[in-house]
């Protein structure tokens, strides 16, 4: 199932909640997974989505990214407010 107006989707632990029907989760460990934990070589969420996006440009996945996740609201652990991958997977599926 596909949207009009895809979105960002905070996954949540809390009683009854579920990953809306046709959303794709694309936190750890799922394939579409940001590699890059903050830490020693990672400053913080941005440059984590900064690196996230620069290899995804580096592995060509473009066309997979639009094939798999065209239309789709993605549901990722991030706060809204905050930078996180599916930001860019959003950009270039729907684009």
């Amino acid at each position: 199932m596909t949207t009009p107006s895809p979105r960002r989707i905070q996954r949540r632990r809390s009683a009854g909640w579920r990953t809306p029907p046709g959303a794709v989760y694309v936190g750890r460990p799922s394939k579409w997974g940001n590699r890059y934990r903050i830490g020693i070589d990672v400053r913080d969420a941005a440059h984590a989505v900064e690196l996230y996006e620069r290899w995804v440009d580096r592995e060509g996945l473009h066309n997979v990214i639009r094939a798999e996740l065209a239309g789709r609201d993605l549901v990722c652990w991030c706060p809204p407010d905050s930078p996180c991958h599916a930001d860019v997977l959003l950009r270039i599926a729907n684009s």
